[in-house]
Formats: C-alpha cells, sequence, structure tokens
C-alpha cells in the first residue's frame, strides 16, 4: 500500500512547493533556465530603459515632482532618495536640475505635451519587455489606451513620492512606499500585458521587483554615492549625470529580471518536479 513519503501530504507523485523551487534552483544552477534570459536580451533592454528613461522619463518626473513648487523636494530631492546618496552626493546632483519654482516658469504646453507622447513610449518599452518574459505575443493596435492609463497612474505615483518626505525622515513612508511600489508593478503587469497572465502568477514578479530595487538603493549607497562625489571633481556635471544614467541601467536590469524572476517562480510552484530532481 503506498505511502506517503518524505515529499509530505502531497505524496511522492506531487512533491511539496518547497521540493519542486528547490529543484528548480538546481536546473537554473546546471544552465537549462538560463535560456529564458537570453531570450529575454536583459542587458540590452535595460541600456534601452536608461536611454529612454533619461530622454523622456527624466524630463517628465522634472516637471511632476515641481507640481508642488512650495513643499516639494524637487526633483533632485526625489532622486537622490532614490539613489540613497550621501550628502556631498546629493549637493552635486541639486546643481544639475532647476528649482521646481523655476521649473514652471520656464515649461510650455507644448513642452508638457511632448513629454506625454514621450512618456507614452516608455510605456511601450515596459509592455514589450513584459510580453518577452511572458513569451506572449505583442498586444493589439488598439489597447493602446491601456499606455495612457498607465502613464496617467505613473504620474499620480511620482507625484505623492515627490511631495512626500524622504525616507530617513520617516521611517514608516519606506513602508508605505513598499507596498505602493509593489502594487503599482503587480497592477502594471496586469494592465500591460491585457489581463493575459492571471494575478497570482504576476504577484511574486512585482514582489521581486521591489526587492530589487531596495537592493539597489543600498548598492548605489555604497557604489554610487562615492562616484558621484569623485566623478563631479574629476569630471563636472557631466559625472553625475554618468552615474545617474548608470543607476537607470541598474534600474532596468531589476524592473525587466524582477518580472522574470517572478515566471520562473510562478513555474517552479506550477510544474512538478521530473523524477531525476525528485531523488535529489
Amino acid at each position: 500500500m503506498p505511502t506517503n513519503g518524505p515529499e509530505g501530504p502531497e505524496g511522492p507523485g506531487r512533491p511539496s512547493p518547497a521540493r519542486r523551487i528547490g529543484s528548480t534552483i538546481r536546473r537554473v544552477r546546471a544552465g537549462r533556465r538560463w535560456g529564458n534570459v537570453r531570450d529575454l536580451q536583459l542587458w540590452q533592454r535595460a541600456l534601452g530603459f536608461a536611454a529612454l528613461g533619461f530622454l523622456t522619463l527624466v524630463p517628465l518626473l522634472i516637471v511632476v515632482s515641481a507640481a508642488d513648487a512650495t513643499g516639494g523636494q524637487g526633483f533632485a530631492q526625489w532622486l537622490g532618495d532614490g539613489l540613497g546618496v550621501s550628502a556631498p552626493a546629493m549637493v552635486e546632483i541639486k546643481q544639475l536640475f532647476a528649482l521646481p519654482g523655476q521649473v514652471w516658469r520656464t515649461t510650455t504646453a507644448f513642452g508638457l505635451a511632448l513629454l506625454a507622447v514621450f512618456g507614452l513610449s516608455f510605456g511601450t518599452s515596459l509592455q514589450s519587455g513584459y510580453e518577452k518574459v511572458w513569451d506572449l505575443p505583442p498586444a493589439r493596435w488598439w489597447a493602446r489606451w491601456r499606455h495612457v492609463l498607465w502613464l496617467a497612474v505613473l504620474i499620480g505615483v511620482l507625484y505623492l513620492s515627490a511631495i512626500s518626505p524622504p525616507w530617513h525622515d520617516s521611517p514608516a513612508r519606506g513602508f508605505v512606499t513598499v507596498a505602493i511600489g509593489t502594487l503599482f508593478f503587480w497592477w502594471s503587469q496586469r494592465l500591460l500585458l491585457a489581463g493575459r497572465i492571471p494575478w497570482t502568477a504576476l504577484l511574486p514578479g512585482a514582489v521581486a521587483t521591489m526587492l530589487g530595487l531596495f537592493g539597489l538603493r543600498v548598492f548605489s549607497r555604497l557604489v554610487f554615492s562615492p562616484l558621484i562625489a569623485s566623478s563631479a571633481v574629476s569630471y563636472g556635471p557631466f559625472g553625475t549625470v554618468l552615474v545617474v544614467q548608470s543607476w537607470l541601467v541598474g534600474v532596468g536590469v531589476v524592473v525587466f529580471g524582477g518580472a522574470l524572476l517572478g515566471r520562473l517562480f510562478h513555474d517552479a510552484l506550477a510544474r512538478p518536479a521530473n523524477p531525476v530532481d525528485q531523488g535529489r
């Protein structure tokens, strides 16, 4: 009579989730999952993310963060908080960007419209990466309204972030920011993928993305913060721009890589391990 083996209550034919995750990690280490990374072209997409972000998203963020000219921190403060830089590095970042009041005085309606159009292309790039992660065909052309909605929600999230105090001024804000960020990336995947992937399958990717952004902030504090100060001495403002651009590349790796890790995690729970992995 068959009995429950070491796999637990699932029985020998249905290994536990922990065992399935372990077998997936072993397959990744053995090189059986690197095809997903190669197909995604993670590094190329991260470079495109950084270039598009610096040319289109950064100007949009500057305008959005300047919306509260009296109490807002401005884009420089927002970027420095995201990078987790030290006080000397923050001084160098602030020298690159105008104050909130100056931004509004020099912004035109045509410039705002142009930034909105460029912002939509950012959503298109993100959607393309998510579709590649889940091996989905491109969405129909009439689904472009999703980019408009995504951009509007992104602007709202950025505005709330810009007018809030920095993380170190309010520890509770850090937990709220992580929760809002997880919900945003969770919802973004669902929206940009046109609902073709269930919510439960997308949650691991959103969590992995936020964990990756937190890790990137710690890395930035240790690496990018000293680089900003030293690069500013060696190359002037251009050196600071190079460091910020490198940070945007890291953000791109985290955004697309987090979605890919979520896909692998979902597959680990959805697929039973093969007999060879079960015996290990």
